[in-house]
């Protein structure tokens, strides 16, 4: 780790650059993005991010001295100034943005099953499906239609750092779907005039494809499915679930299916 410097000031530049990449714009126009969590900073890091520099509070916790990067102390004032979270944990780093696989990368890759998100908005929800997909098995993530990128700070949150994975794709729907046919996957998609996930018998390559919740899928989306399911409800008030619950479900029997059989 290189000497670390002493920031005084909300005027320094290094502060001011955290400011500029809280947008989307910024993230994009810097090729760089912040983390707030040393939790996701080591799952970056361990994933092959690199760090810019990192700042650091030793008032308010936080070990950086293992990463080999430039590193400038800061007050817990200016600290918590910049933080996204309300508590900041000591640490906020600025890494270096990879640019993202497409098209090329699916071609070559043996992809069995997809988690197919289109037009979500909903970062927290984002985040909280890729998570899902990491943990279920799920071999890739297209985003369609998507204004968000994968460096909003609430889908590195709800993420828990499965958005630093190298299979997140972003696409078109027509795109998504060119792949997808090409791709020999089965389109299923979650739609509320469906049939019973229950009576489902998931092939051997499937993409699930989830909609926003206040909208659901396109007409283009449900007439080029191959299938369309629905979760059956058994309350008597709650007649639907969130998107990123209802995706780990889908995605979790799918997974139990294909290793577990019917």
């Amino acid at each position: 780790m290189t000497a670390i410097v002493q920031i005084t000031s909300a005027q320094n530049s290094k502060l001011k650059l955290v400011n500029r990449l809280r947008s989307k714009r910024g993230r994009e126009a810097e090729a760089r993005f912040v983390i707030d969590y040393e939790r996701d900073l080591r799952r970056a890091l361990a994933l092959g991010y690199r760090a810019d520099f990192l700042l650091h509070c030793p008032d308010l916790g936080g070990d950086a001295r293992d990463i080999d990067c430039e590193m400038a102390e800061v007050t817990a004032q200016l600290l918590r100034r910049i933080s996204y979270r309300d508590n900041p944990d000591g640490l906020l780093a600025v890494m270096h943005s990879m640019q993202p696989k497409g098209r090329a990368w699916l071609k070559g890759a043996s992809v069995r099953s997809a988690l197919v998100l289109v037009d979500l908005r909903v970062p927290g929800n984002i985040g909280a499906l890729m998570r899902s997909a990491d943990a279920s098995g799920c071999e890739a993530i297209i985003l369609v239609d998507c204004a968000l990128d994968i460096y909003n700070p609430n889908i590195i949150r709800s993420s828990t750092g499965a958005c630093f994975l190298d299979n997140i794709v972003a696409f078109t729907t027509d795109e998504a779907l060119e792949y997808l046919g090409s791709a020999d996957l089965e389109i299923v998609a979650a739609d509320v005039g469906g049939s019973s996930l229950y009576e489902q018998d998931f092939a051997a390559k499937t993409a699930i494809v989830l909609g926003a919740e206040d909208r659901g899928l396109s007409a283009s989306w449900l007439s080029s499915a191959d299938r369309r399911i629905r979760i059956p409800m058994a309350g008597r008030a709650a007649d639907s679930l969130n998107v990123s619950v209802s995706g780990a479900i889908l995605m979790f029997e799918l997974q139990r299916q294909r290793h577990h059989g019917r």
